[in-house]
């Protein structure tokens, strides 16, 4: 009988399917610069079978909006595809910046849900 069991979970485990995640590449860095500003470049992906709608925000350590150039801020990401966007940021006065980048998306419009996924990557500048 516990063998029976064992072998239903696991035709059971492999006959669902696996679940996907919105991702962003990559989720941490540190920064040098010599400027009043620094730039980082994150690889927002979608791994849905259809296409999201993607808004790149960038915030404080404490998730406070950060005033931010993000070039595309906001843009349509096809099924199975990654971009690159560039994210430049001030260093408004200091000498170390922590910043984080997050990739936000609802990816199941049709569906009503009212979920919005965000991933967030952690980020330290430093004004050289």
């Amino acid at each position: 009988m516990l063998r029976f069991a064992l072998m239903f979970g696991a035709a059971l485990a492999a006959s669902t399917p696996s679940a996907f995640s919105q991702s962003m590449s990559p989720m941490r860095g540190v920064v040098r610069s010599y400027t009043d500003s620094f730039a980082i470049r994150v690889y927002p992906q979608n791994p849905y079978n259809h296409r999201i709608d993607v808004a790149v925000r960038v915030y404080d350590a404490e998730f406070r909006p950060v005033n931010a150039r993000v070039t595309p801020q906001t843009f349509t990401l096809g099924a199975k595809q990654s971009r690159s966007v560039v994210v430049v940021v001030n260093f408004d006065g200091n000498r170390e910046r922590r910043v984080r980048i997050c990739t936000e998306s609802n990816p199941f419009p049709e569906a009503h849900l009212g979920m919005k996924a965000q991933i967030c990557g952690k980020f330290i500048a430093h004004r050289l």
